[in-house]
């Protein structure tokens, strides 16, 4: 394999397939580090709300003062650098595409190959993947050495960090790229080796899902555990909560995953498996283990 030659700082033209939760806080956090973006989505509803997110999400970091700039002007800038698409060939001239479509594997695939396929030789791809494996994700891929993870957390525009995923054949320069474009996004990374749930979602899960069992076994309340695990453990917001904001249904998913791949420790409680199946799907849906308005 050639030698891959990599820019400093930040690549200056990005791609962000899927604009949901995830793809518009990732588009948001290049925007507003300087890079031009554009959301890539399946129909007109679908970029009209990624376009609605992120235009949302830049104006509320201008008025945390991110910028400097009165609202309208400073918003009117930086959006100068976003556009939205339905076509593929929009990332043609990308340095960067981060795919961040549903955890769905072979979705995943298709998207991935169907992105590789218009990209420029000298460009590179990533997987907001927070728990499917990297390197199975590669298999189709003709240039798995330009392919990585970049795992973001939710939401975006707060989360401090970001779990750079190393697949079998991603080169080392690339990783390391990688943790340098982490920084230059103000954000802090943590490599890890292509593994099921990575760290990040294999701990993260782990604790989760034995809070659901906590609860399905009346051993307290949601509120308490998460006070126990947010005031003993110093936790942002607690186990359940965190479910609650991520989805039930994302987490369902996961922990799916994990148990195909690592065990019956990563089994779903019943409990979550219900809630789903009833549509409580946390804060997206109004209810989960909490009520939310």
């Amino acid at each position: 394999m050639g030698k891959i030659n990599l820019a400093e700082g930040l690549p200056a033209r990005v791609g962000v397939l899927g604009g949901g939760r995830m793809g518009a806080g990732i588009a948001h956090a290049f925007l507003m580090k300087g890079a031009e973006v554009v959301v890539v989505e399946r129909d007109e509803q679908a970029e009209e709300g990624a376009r609605e997110r992120v235009e949302s999400s830049v104006a509320k970091s201008i008025e945390r003062g991110a910028v400097d700039g009165a609202l309208p002007e400073a918003k009117a800038a930086i959006l100068e650098s976003f556009t939205t698409s339905l076509d593929y060939a929009a990332f043609a001239d990308r340095d960067l595409v981060v795919e961040a479509v549903p955890e769905d594997p072979a979705l995943k695939k298709a998207a991935l190959t169907g992105v590789e396929a218009v990209l420029g030789a000298g460009a590179f791809l990533a997987t907001n993947t927070s728990s499917l494996s990297v390197s199975k994700l590669a298999e189709s891929l003709a240039r798995p050495e330009r392919f990585l993870g970049l795992h973001f957390f939710n939401p975006v525009p707060a989360s401090t960090l970001i779990e750079v995923v190393v697949a079998e054949k991603t080169a080392p320069e690339l990783a390391a790229a990688a943790k340098a474009w982490t920084e230059a996004l103000g954000k802090t990374a943590v490599v890890v080796r292509d593994a099921p749930g990575f760290a990040s979602s294999r701990l993260g899960v782990a604790i989760a899902l034995e809070a659901m069992r906590m609860v399905e076994e009346g051993v307290a309340s949601a509120e308490d555990i998460d006070n126990a695990m947010v005031l003993g453990y110093k936790h942002p917001t607690g186990p359940l909560k965190t479910t609650d904001i991520v989805g039930l249904d994302v987490r369902l998913g996961i922990a799916e995953y994990l148990h195909s791949t690592l065990g019956d420790r990563f089994a779903p409680p019943q409990i979550l498996r219900d809630k789903v199946a009833n549509g409580e799907l946390g804060r997206k849906t109004g209810k989960g283990f909490y009520t939310w308005n």
